[in-house]
């Protein structure tokens, strides 16, 4: 079966539930970190659908194959940033 749109693509369905966990998630960094780690976590959360998205109304598959990689590159930016939370103790005051 074809790919009709990018709402068909499992992928792209799981990261826009990311963005929502990623949004509900960084309600609880320090206010220190409104403009500066939840702003580009939220950024990058949202660049990886976005991106999918995007790569799969291009006009050829290289076109989305580029914007997967980019899709890939916010992901592992996203988890970088996750776990500069982690080792400052961020969340485990909120049992994450």
């Amino acid at each position: 079966m074809a790919v009709k749109s990018y709402n068909d693509l499992i992928v792209w369905q799981k990261s826009m539930d990311l963005v929502v966990e990623v949004y509900k998630l960084v309600r609880n960094l320090p206010k220190e970190e409104l403009y500066a780690l939840s702003n580009q976590m939220r950024r990058a959360a949202v660049s990886v659908p976005s991106n999918i998205a995007e790569g799969q109304k291009r006009n050829s598959t290289k076109e989305f194959v580029q914007f997967l990689s980019f899709a890939k590159g916010s992901a592992a930016e996203l988890q970088t940033q996750l776990l500069i939370c982690n080792r400052l103790d961020y969340f485990t005051e909120y049992g994450y």
